[in-house]
């Protein structure tokens, strides 16, 4: 554990040591990183690691940059009018910020939304549609994506009989599970999920949490919560946004046992936010 010291009138931002292997190498690194909507600032110098088969949880009051950052990694916020980003993002030691086009960002790096967004289609269209997009018409090989997809978001025993069914049909749990087999169909190395389980009620969610913690294996995830027992229960690392700034970043375990920041434990203890 080592601390930054603050400059006047800067927080300072604890940070954690890297996993186990010293030479392991981060998925995503965020450096720098200064967001604008306009002439509103809304991150500060982000400066921020994430591994490999493992989830990240980014929590923080509401408006404190969480979103925001996650939607930097995948560049949703370039569709904004007036947006504008300082620093870089590196996946596998590549800056995605100087890339001129997202077409192949966005295959490497999934998204799920907090409220469940199926197509207007049937279960297999919603699944077949992204490798459409990227080149597949095979049939056959479009079967085998959607079965697989489906499995491993733990669905496919529950609508396997029902894939020519409008995805619309399904409970809003099995929908944002559809949701993240539809993110997995184009074989991305990075899942972003942004309050995944806020619309759902608590089975749903812990169906999610568990398909998350299953999924870690294969991707790179990354999801936004405000609920603290959700982080504790999903994820291995945890950071702390607040006022568009990280706080503190830890090992999910250290960072709600032992926070080092005032206003971290202030806000794991409920005492705002």
């Amino acid at each position: 554990m080592h601390s930054n010291t603050p400059m006047p009138g800067e927080t300072a931002v604890v940070t954690a040591a890297e996993p186990n292997s010293v030479t392991a190498q981060p998925k995503i690194k965020a450096s720098r990183l200064n967001f604008f909507y306009g002439t509103f600032q809304a991150l500060f110098d982000i400066n921020l690691s994430i591994y490999d088969n493992a989830v990240t949880a980014l929590i923080g009051p509401s408006g404190c940059g969480k979103s925001t950052f996650l939607r930097c990694i995948n560049r949703m916020n370039d569709e904004i009018v007036g947006a504008r980003v300082e620093g870089s993002i590196e996946i596998d030691g590549e800056d995605i910020l100087d890339q001129s086009h997202t077409h192949s960002l966005r295959k490497r790096v999934g998204m799920v939304f907090q409220k469940p967004t199926p197509f207007d289609k049937s279960i297999f269209e919603n699944i077949a549609f992204g490798p459409r997009m990227h080149g597949t018409r095979s049939r056959a090989k479009l079967e085998t994506i959607v079965e697989r997809c489906l499995t491993d978001s733990a669905l496919w025993p529950e609508v396997k009989d029902k894939l020519h069914h409008s995805a619309l049909s399904l409970s809003g749990g099995q929908q944002q599970r559809l949701c993240i087999a539809r993110a997995m169909a184009v074989n991305p190395e990075i899942i972003l999920m942004d309050e995944p389980c806020s619309a759902l009620d608590p089975v749903a969610t812990s169906r999610i949490e568990d398909l998350i913690r299953e999924l870690k294996s294969s991707y790179t995830i990354v999801i936004v919560t405000h609920n603290m027992n959700q982080a504790q229960r999903a994820s291995d690392r945890t950071a702390f946004f607040l006022h568009g700034k990280i706080i503190e970043e830890n090992s999910t375990k250290n960072l709600f046992l032992n926070p080092k920041m005032r206003e971290t434990e202030e806000y794991i203890s409920g005492r705002f936010g």
